[in-house]
């Protein structure tokens, strides 16, 4: 197990029967950073694996994306955090120019933009829904992205300040929409998107597709939350 260190980056990575996938995701990890696996209630020995693996292994039983994310963002200890799926659908060695983008204060979030690779890696409805949130996103704070994925990058403390309260699908969503309403510089960059190893959580089935469509309009209908301090020196980042 690494123990993160003073400039050290710690990499959230939500698990739920990923043990296919482990091996492979954890040896992408960029030397000295510590990978943080959140265990949501795995039948399938992820734990054990992780661990085996070098991991710190975080036990989350209340089942949620968001509720593991959380999870794995209150026990990093490290000033820049990051987050990625652990299916092997994301390569976790491309977050090192995010982290660069945050250090350098160039960003203060920065998220992967995925770019399918592959048979299969992107189902056309979740794609569809992809392209609808994004636009919905645009109206409701101005931020010009195209996608709201799972990899991205920002500074530990900062995103603690953001109040997160959502525990499901949501969380993702609504990191960004109070990012923005804090005045986050919030920027995006193409990363391939592979084939997932075993079937999706959320967009694998139309109960988890439905739950995330909701889960998401609710956080879209939050008003902004005026406690929210911007990172510090503020900025309009890539709004129009």
């Amino acid at each position: 197990m690494i123990p993160s260190t003073p400039d050290g980056v710690d990499v959230v990575l939500p698990c739920l029967d990923e043990a296919e996938a482990l091996p492979w995701v954890l040896g992408r990890i960029p030397p000295g950073w510590r990978a943080i696996v959140v265990d949501n209630g795995s039948t399938d020995g992820s734990a054990g694996i992780a661990r085996a693996l070098g991991a710190t292994v975080v036990e989350e039983p209340r089942r949620g994306f968001g509720a593991a994310c959380h999870a794995g963002l209150t026990a990093a200890t490290a000033p820049v955090v990051c987050f990625c799926d652990c299916d092997a659908s994301l390569d976790p060695a491309l977050l090192v120019p995010f982290v660069d983008e945050v250090r350098g204060g160039a960003a203060d979030l920065v998220l992967g933009r995925r770019r399918p690779h592959g048979r299969g890696a992107w189902p056309a409805h979740a794609r569809a829904g992809n392209v609808a949130l994004a636009l919905l996103l645009r109206r409701r704070t101005g931020l010009r992205l195209h996608d709201l994925g799972p990899l991205r990058a920002a500074r530990r403390e900062a995103l603690l300040g953001l109040g997160l309260s959502d525990r499901r699908s949501g969380y993702p969503l609504q990191m960004v929409v109070r990012a923005a309403d804090a005045g986050w510089r919030v920027t995006e960059h193409d990363v391939p998107y592979l084939p997932r190893s075993g079937a999706s959580k959320v967009t694998g089935t139309w109960r988890g597709t439905w739950q995330a469509v909701r889960d998401m309009n609710r956080v879209l209908a939050e008003p902004p939350v005026a406690s929210l301090s911007p990172v510090a020196p503020p900025s309009r980042g890539n709004r129009p």
